[in-house]
């Protein structure tokens, strides 16, 4: 049996069953938002018998596939019916015929410019008859009152405010168009029967109402016995006009139809989070992820025979509404557990998190492994695991399978001493890598500015520590060794100044006052202000993994080569991994130094003033 039957059934029969609500909507399609325009169009291809695209539904009586669901915006009887069949694509159609021709009401929409607006929508009888005339010409709308005006409102240009005036002027209703009979009686006899006037309707009816009467739509109707996965992914794919469907969106439907509000709760879990500027971005297809990945980890626990662990599409929308409510607050925990671990590695919002994705299975071990965390033994070898990830860039695209295998593989590493996870093995880092970090685009690049904050690294002009308080205070951002500025004027390639291993976190009052000098220049103004010791001042400048004396020479790639190589260090300690050196330092120059920017004497470093 296949999973669609494709059929076709007429307007009226489409309407009328939207009408006593046997076609419905899923909860999760957002509101009908159509314009005035697009109304009047749907109107004159239905008018003109042109094909206006088929609609897609979804039987009803799955009991795995169990939506919320809720009228067609107008229906107004609907309410406590069980529907039939739910729209999965073409609300908006829908909504636009139902409301224009079955409500009798006055159609709430917006104009071009988005403003909101209310219309009736008439069809000029002579001009649709009129073979020289286009019928999208001969469709408009009119205001609430049914009156045109000009000249600020002291000049009535059209009137069709009763029926009487609405068969004077020779202008239909398209809310009689299902009621058509009656407005042909009260047409007729408005003309007394004037035999002109009733060959003006019957040819009108045949060219107009008949196509409308006749109209057949396409219906593709998916079978109730298709799994969730199958819906999820036929929506994204053809319903362009409305929401993207998320996991969560679905998940919401379904647990609504139990009593459940999926979205409220998440919001009383974003309360929790908002407290933790590392969770800002985490979204709620983000924890329902990490909740299923947990899940299925539990049951694998539990029995050996279990499906897989695993955190893909298909297990998300598989996640009975038990086992969220069991997990959900685990979970919660874990991602605020995660959240502080991050802190004391120097990762304090959201914007500097290499990977938001690596949250999911960070949550969901720390979930498993509760208070075994605080041994520092652990928590080394999670913050290993992390950082192998982030530098070997693991978890850039599609990383579901790698979830489920860190969460079997790192719980048991730290659980039971087991053996290092695979994606310990799997990391590697380039030393070249370091040349092409440059932005935050980059996880990498997190990783390393994170890392730099480490070993108590003091800003260069207050001496503060860097940690979480004056990270905020003191704005403590990403800023350039040897200012872009200096490096333009020597001539300096951007791919070489602008990399990583020529930045370094420091307050945006020490880089207004490293301007764009030449290091020998700005470094001797910073030491005076920072009124520190000369050995101080050196201390200060090693925590950054910088060798003052390359910079009291302005030597560029002395110092380029020498912290390259400090980075590396630290990355390898990060990582637990020796990372391969290649045998060719970056690159050879014969000059020391560089143009200072001054006229006087270059100043060079001299370990007797320091």
């Amino acid at each position: 049996m296949g999973s669609f039957d494709s059929t076709k059934r007429s307007l009226y029969d489409i309407l009328t069953d939207v009408d006593k609500g046997k076609i419905q909507l899923p909860d999760f399609q957002r509101s009908w938002v159509w314009d005035d325009d697009r109304i009047k169009g749907i109107i004159v291809s239905v008018a003109k018998s042109f094909p206006i695209g088929a609609i897609m539904l979804l039987e009803t009586g799955n009991d795995g596939i169990k939506f919320k669901a809720k009228p067609v915006e107008g229906v107004k009887n609907a309410n406590g019916v069980e529907p039939e069949m739910l729209i999965l694509d073409g609300q908006q159609r829908i909504t636009s015929l139902y409301k224009a021709i079955v409500t009798n009401e006055v159609v709430d929409t917006r104009n071009s410019q988005g403003f909101e607006i209310r219309r009736w929508y008439y069809i000029d009888m002579k001009k649709a008859l009129d073979p020289n005339t286009d019928l999208e010409d001969a469709v408009f709308s009119i205001n609430e009152k049914k009156i045109i005006t000009e000249n600020i409102g002291r000049t009535v240009v059209l009137d069709l405010s009763t029926e009487e005036k609405e068969y004077e002027n020779l202008m239909y209703p398209v809310s009689k168009i299902d009621e058509y009979s009656e407005w042909r009686k009260g047409f007729n006899k408005f003309w007394k029967y004037d035999p002109e006037k009733m060959e003006l309707w019957d040819k009108f009816e045949e060219k107009i109402i008949h196509n409308f009467n006749t109209y057949q739509i396409p219906l593709i109707i998916m079978k109730k016995d298709n799994p969730k996965e199958a819906v999820c992914q036929v929506f994204e794919k053809v319903n362009t006009g409305g929401i993207s469907l998320t996991a969560f969106e679905l998940l919401t439907a379904t647990y609504a139809a139990d009593g459940f509000d999926l979205k409220a709760d998440w919001e009383n879990i974003k309360k929790k989070f908002k407290e933790h500027k590392v969770l800002e971005l985490t979204s709620n297809t983000d924890f329902i992820q990490a909740l299923t990945l947990y899940s299925t980890f539990k049951k694998r626990l539990e029995k050996s025979d279990a499906p897989p662990v695993s955190a893909k599409r298909k297990d998300i929308l598989d996640l009975s509404l038990d086992d969220y409510k069991k997990y959900r607050d685990d979970i919660a925990g874990g991602f605020i557990k995660a959240s502080k671990i991050l802190v004391e590695n120097h990762i304090y919002t959201a914007r500097d998190l290499p990977y938001t994705t690596q949250l999911i299975p960070m949550a969901a071990i720390l979930a498993h492994l509760g208070n075994k965390i605080e041994y520092m033994g652990n928590k080394n070898k999670l913050m290993r695991w992390f950082w192998c990830v982030v530098f070997g860039e693991l978890y850039g695209s599609a990383p579901e399978t790698r979830y489920a295998l860190d969460m079997i593989q790192v719980t048991d590493w730290i659980d039971n001493n087991g053996e290092e996870p695979q994606t310990i093995y799997d990391a590697n880092f380039s030393p070249s890598r370091l040349h092409t970090l440059r932005t935050r685009k980059s996880a990498a690049y997190k990783g390393i500015y994170a890392l730099l904050m480490d070993d108590n690294i003091k800003d260069w002009l207050s001496a503060a520590r860097i940690d979480f308080s004056t990270y905020f205070s003191e704005s403590i951002d990403i800023h350039h060794i040897f200012p872009e500025a200096w490096c333009r004027r020597n001539n300096i390639p951007r791919d070489d100044y602008d990399c990583i291993i020529n930045k370094t976190p420091l307050s945006s009052r020490t880089n207004r006052i490293v301007s764009g000098d030449a290091p020998s220049k700005y470094l001797q103004r910073l030491k005076k202000h920072a009124g520190v010791s000369d050995e101080e001042f050196i201390n200060i400048l090693d925590s950054h993994l910088v060798n003052i004396e390359f910079l009291y020479r302005d030597d560029f790639y002395g110092f380029f080569n020498d912290r390259k190589e400090r980075l590396l260090q630290k990355i390898e300690k990060a990582m637990g991994k020796k990372i391969p050196r290649t045998s060719q330092p970056f690159e050879e120059v014969e000059s020391n130094y560089f143009d200072n920017g001054e006229d006087e004497e270059e100043i060079f470093y001299n370990p007797e003033l320091f």
